[in-house]
């Protein structure tokens, strides 16, 4: 044999989500690529003098997960910032003694930030004001984020510092709460999260900043996320720049594909950046449009939101849409059928990020438009109590309808979001077999999918949404050499233990990235 193995499993529950051969034994690699999957004796011949084998003693080996849409500078903030999540703050008190802690060791104006508030889980029932935080820190500028990412509330010195007061404009597709007699900001703002960090003016220590995303780059490793979808509208060259030197460096291991914000088109485009630019470490994901009603109509409008489509489609850009509520979610499938009939492309795979109320009709034109849909399984674990009680009775039925979407042919690629909620595709793939929330109530039983399905939409699945099945997201010969052993099997094991499945080692282009 003169093609000897680099790293070689054996003794192994291989499931490889490719229909050629769905199971094996053994994965061979060599030089980054698989060279082999299929039987013990198979890869027995591919051992050489310095072949490194790996006795996976019947644990389970699957394809590296893919998280299809995240925010991993976000996440790098979340290990900057005070937790502030269910767990940890039960009440506006909780909010407030945990602000104060920390106060009392920082030197009088310096931020404080936190993160992941949730109001529907505190005792309250509402978001904390501006008061409420100068209570806890009358000497320090305070931002807490909710959970959502879509809500933020400033403290008074904060508000002060980021340039809100009574004459303060809105920016375009956010809102700036006011009390409704005095028209005073009350401190909460929605969809204005990156406008208030832009003015913040936070110079983190290059030390800290190094150690958070050291701590970010290490928590997706830990959960066998060998690719991920950096999904931030703020995206920029800029930013581009940033990844590749995080890339040079080491510093980000996991595979990259950033989908630049719709602003920041013409200067990708300058720098002669389209989706798919790049390499399979660092790719140009599909540009992002973020469609919202936060001020009660829609931004941007239809017919802005069509001419966008169209014209990053003429330009070479794959194209996101983020859109959440059953009216935007039309709105996105208007421009992409727009776009569709007077750009015809040979195949755009327009994605649509979210889509979290899906009715039948909806889905049907989705379905003609052979588009993507990018969503996030694990909110029905960590939202499906407040599912239940807040979405409208008629729309319960069009919440997150993966088995609907996957029987209509529609491609689904799951992802995490984070950190609105924690990136373990475990827990997706949980969420999406069971439908079951954290506090133990069903959310739409009935779009149940198998352990199988869900598990494609975090390999195979998110590897399609960027035009990737070719190289990744399965386990086949000449593929990219990205895999995670797993202690249990996910489709084999009883639903309820998907969650607690752990993960043993992830590989990225055959090297042992993290070994638990």
């Amino acid at each position: 044999m003169s093609e000897y193995a680099d790293l070689i499993f054996e003794n192994a529950e291989v499931i490889t989500c490719d229909g050629l051969r769905p199971r094996a034994e053994a994965v061979a690699t060599r030089n980054g690529r698989i060279l082999l999957v299929g039987s013990r004796e198979e890869a027995d011949e591919l051992k050489g003098r310095h072949t490194r084998v790996l006795d996976c003693q019947h644990k389970t080996l699957v394809p590296g997960f893919i998280d299809a849409h995240c925010h991993f500078f976000a996440s790098v903030r979340k290990f900057l910032s005070l937790d502030l999540s269910p767990s940890r703050a039960h009440s506006i008190a909780d909010i407030q003694a945990i602000l104060h802690r920390q106060a009392l060791d920082l030197p009088p104006g310096s931020w404080i930030t936190g993160t992941d508030y949730n109001e529907f889980y505190l005792t309250e029932k509402r978001h904390p004001l501006r008061q409420d935080l100068d209570a806890a820190a009358p000497n320090h500028p305070v931002m807490i984020v909710h959970r959502s990412m879509h809500a933020c509330v400033l403290n008074s010195i904060a508000l002060r510092l980021v340039g809100i007061n009574n004459d303060t404009e809105e920016p375009q597709g956010g809102m700036i709460d006011r009390d409704l007699e005095s028209g005073e900001p009350n401190g909460i703002l929605f969809e204005m999260l990156e406008w208030v960090q832009d003015r913040m003016n936070i110079k983190t220590p290059p030390d800290k900043m190094e150690q958070a995303i050291g701590a970010a780059n290490r928590y997706y490793l830990s959960l066998g996320i060998t690719s991920i979808g950096e999904a931030t509208v703020t995206n920029d060259l800029g930013q581009w720049d940033t990844y590749q030197n995080l890339k040079l460096t080491g510093q980000l291991r996991s595979r990259v594909n950033m989908m630049p914000g719709i602003n920041h088109m013409n200067e990708f485009k300058e720098a002669g950046l389209i989706s798919g630019s790049g390499t399979n470490q660092l790719r140009v994901g599909p540009l992002k449009i973020i469609l919202n009603e936060a001020t009660g109509s829609l931004r941007p409008t239809q017919a802005d939101l069509n001419e966008m489509v169209l014209e990053a489609g003429n330009a070479g850009f794959q194209v996101a849409i983020h859109a959440v509520e059953i009216s935007t979610v039309e709105a996105g499938v208007k421009a992409l059928e727009y776009a569709q009939r007077v750009h015809r492309q040979i195949e755009p795979r327009f994605r649509l990020e979210h889509c979290s109320e899906c009715h039948p009709e909806i889905r049907q034109r989705l379905a003609k438009l052979k588009a993507v849909i990018v969503s996030q399984p694990s909110f029905l674990y960590y939202s499906g109590e407040r599912y239940l009680a807040q979405v409208r009775p008629e729309a319960q039925p069009w919440l997150y309808t993966f088995k609907s979407w996957l029987e209509s042919g529609l491609m689904t690629a799951g992802s995490s979001d984070s950190p609105v909620v924690p990136a373990n595709p475990l827990m997706g793939i949980y969420a999406a077999v069971t439908r079951r929330a954290e506090s133990g109530q069903t959310v739409l039983p009935a779009e149940c999918v198998s352990a199988e399905q869900a598990l494609k939409m975090f390999n195979l699945n998110a590897a399609y949404a960027t035009f990737e099945e070719k190289i990744k997201g399965s386990l086949a010969p000449g593929k990219l050499a990205d895999l995670v052993l797993l202690n249990d099997n996910p489709l084999t094991c009883a639903p309820e233990q998907i969650k607690d499945i752990q993960v043993e080692m992830t590989v990225i282009d055959g090297k042992v990235e993290w070994e638990r």
